[in-house]
């Protein structure tokens, strides 16, 4: 039988607060999201204080159950249980949200308030995240405890995601729930929030399918959870649909959860309006009779509501005590991996010897990745990864290990614990995917796919540089050097528009040798890095002749000095490097001495010592557009300083 709800008068009163809380952070900044707040404050309450295994004194604790708020305009739901569990977000950062420095930013940010597993936003990508966590909960599971039965084991935990219709009515949330269903993780729950409403209107306008019978298709498990007679949220059937979903052994499961947006403002409940607009203060006052509150109160929390609720802190404690005696006995018991786990969480890698390419034959570097990726592959068993169906043509396949996949599978070659990921024909869920592996916090993963493709997983790479994820992405085919398949295929604008993303390293090697070095480089730095490979093959350099591709590790480097005094500089990139040797020559012979410099990754290099840029290079931060231009720099009064200073 499930477990009993068993809430208190205390419980009751927390959410209803709660509701309250949502609509006055939004009043008195005059903008967000304030209805799906109000609404979901039960549902977000209910898992943190009953069925989300976590310690808010703790926030990375290995053991912990992940939490991702998808929806994450309804970033209050969020926020007010970290409130409410004891995250180190006070009544203050509430009363601050969506202004400039405060712990409560318009959308959850990662690494900016604890308690946010992943930077949410971009609808849809905190569900693929979390298709990501439950993959990278099963990879570790395989990786440091595989004796034991799985969700039996130490590092086990569930990742739950609450979800909205515009989650699922994105392409990427389809395409990584299609995978979810194949890999049957079970110990992922997706909550979602059917309140039938978005900015148009009713989401019927554009959204009529049967959600649960397309999540049935996919092979998920469906629990279906309608509202109370009144519009609230009925938390003792929800209770029920989560204990069925912990269950489950063999699917992932989405609970479809009828609400009602803004539930109980009298006017603004189920209307448009509510889901991104203040309520005003009439309807907010009205609201908090509603729900029983004193209307002239505002950011209102009696103390021993707050202190009931925060006893989930020392309940999560004793969890963690009782998970770091098992730790300790597993750490005992299998010092190898004791060690490397004590490894990756200190962010080292181990001494490298990557593969040194001889010269005088021609090679891609697409090749020499794969043949770097299978070393790398041998020595770093955190390391595994896969391709969006093109790990031939990309090389990401690691040779002689399983494939990623559960136990029923009938694949060849299957194994729940297996190295190589076949993403499928999905390139978007798979860039979210990556980020929710690397969220994880363990294991390291890459993935691949043509270069011309990174434009169908742009919103996920983006995600991943804001988030400075170590994910890596093997971009082959990367020019027009693919030939037949002709412009669809050449990726012309691709390496540019990429190099705009602020803290996205792309890597274009020119040789085999430089392809050692960069891989190595871009594991030695915690960033996401794209590395950009050739289809066709290119000369490997006489390093004899030329300088040490270890120099490539700088972003750029003098390949050939040439002789003095030079008169012009020729700077290329990968597959135009040998091209440049050669115009080098061609010009020599001229009596024209030019220098040759290789520079795979201008993000490793280009720092100006001569002039002044006033630029934003990195993510912006949620405030209002007039504090942001100022605090950023891009003011006229910074414009004239910098010019003066350049006099």
């Amino acid at each position: 039988m499930p477990a009993a709800l068993n809430f208190t008068e205390n419980d009751y009163r927390a959410i209803t607060y709660s509701r309250a809380l949502a609509a006055d952070a939004v009043q008195k900044v005059g903008n967000g999201h304030p209805g799906t707040a109000m609404a979901l404050a039960p549902v977000a309450y209910l898992l943190f204080q009953k069925h989300i295994r976590h310690n808010p004194a703790s926030p990375h604790w290995l053991g912990r159950d992940r939490f991702i708020l998808s929806c994450g305009h309804s970033s209050l739901t969020l926020y007010i249980q970290l409130f409410l569990s004891g995250y180190g977000v006070e009544m203050t950062d509430l009363q601050n949200f969506r202004t400039w420095g405060a712990l409560t930013p318009g959308h959850p940010e990662f690494g900016h308030t604890a308690g946010v597993e992943t930077t949410t936003g971009p609808l849809g990508q905190g569900v693929a995240n979390g298709v990501g966590m439950a993959m990278a909960a099963r990879y570790t599971h395989g990786l440091l405890e595989p004796e034991t039965p799985l969700t039996q084991g130490l590092f086990d935990h569930r990742v739950y995601v609450l979800c909205s219709d515009g989650d699922l009515q994105e392409g990427v949330s389809a395409e990584a729930s299609s995978l979810a269903g194949t890999q049957e993780l079970s110990n992922l729950i997706v909550i979602y929030d059917d309140n039938r409403i978005s900015i148009e209107g009713d989401t019927h306008v554009a959204f009529t399918e049967d959600v649960s019978a397309r999540y049935r298709a996919y092979g998920w498990d469906v629990y279906e959870v309608d509202q109370l007679a009144d519009g609230n949220v009925d938390l003792t059937a929800l209770n029920v649909a989560i204990e069925s979903a912990k269950a489950s052994t063999s699917a992932p499961s989405l609970i479809r959860l009828k609400t009602v947006i803004a539930w109980p403002a009298p006017a603004a409940r189920g209307t448009a309006k509510s889901h991104g607009s203040a309520l005003g203060a009439e309807e907010v006052a009205a609201t908090k009779v509603e729900l029983g509150l004193n209307p002239d109160e505002s950011f209102a929390m009696p103390a021993d509501v707050l202190e009931h609720a925060r006893g989930v802190k020392s309940r999560g404690g004793e969890l963690q005590a009782l998970w770091q005696q098992d730790f300790e006995k597993w750490s005992a018991a299998h010092p190898e991996r004791a060690h490397l786990l004590s490894r990756i969480l200190s962010h080292k890698v181990p001494d490298l010897d990557p593969p040194a390419f001889p010269a005088g034959k021609d090679l891609s570097t697409r090749k020499a990745s794969g043949d770097v990726i299978q070393y790398l592959a041998s020595v770093m068993p955190e390391i595994w990864g896969g391709s969006a169906d093109l790990a031939d043509s990309n090389n990401t396949t690691i040779e002689g290990s399983h494939s990623f996949l559960p136990s029923t599978s009938q694949m060849k070659n299957a194994h729940p614990y297996g190295r190589v990921i076949h993403f499928g024909i999905r390139e978007h869920a798979m860039g979210a995917i990556l980020n929710g592996i690397a969220l994880h916090g363990i294991t390291r993963s890459f993935a691949g796919t043509f270069l011309v493709f990174s434009d169908y997983m742009r919103g996920s790479v983006r995600l991943s540089a804001l988030m400075n994820l170590p994910v890596t992405y093997v971009w082959s085919h990367d020019s027009i050097g693919l030939g037949e398949d002709g412009p669809t295929h050449q990726p012309v604008e691709h390496a540019a528009a990429l190099r705009a993303i602020p803290n996205l390293a792309v890597v274009r090697p020119a040789d085999a040798n430089e392809v050692s070095t960069c891989w190595i480089e871009i594991l030695k730095r915690r960033g996401p890095a794209g590395i950009l490979l050739t289809r066709q093959n290119v000369p490997v350099f006489d390093r004899e002749k030329y300088a040490s591709a270890s120099n490539a590790a700088r972003g750029a480097y003098v390949l050939s000095e040439g002789a003095s005094p030079a008169q012009g500089i020729i700077i290329a990139t990968g597959s135009e490097v040998h091209l440049a040797l050669e115009a080098q020559d061609l010009l020599a012979a001229e009596g024209i001495a030019v220098r040759v410099v290789s520079a795979p990754c201008l993000e490793w290099l280009y720092v100006g010592d001569q002039g002044s840029c006033v630029s934003l290079e990195h993510f912006g931060a949620s405030a209002s557009a007039p504090e942001l231009f100022e605090k950023f720099g891009f003011s006229a009064a910074n414009i004239a300083t910098r010019v003066k200073s350049l006099l």
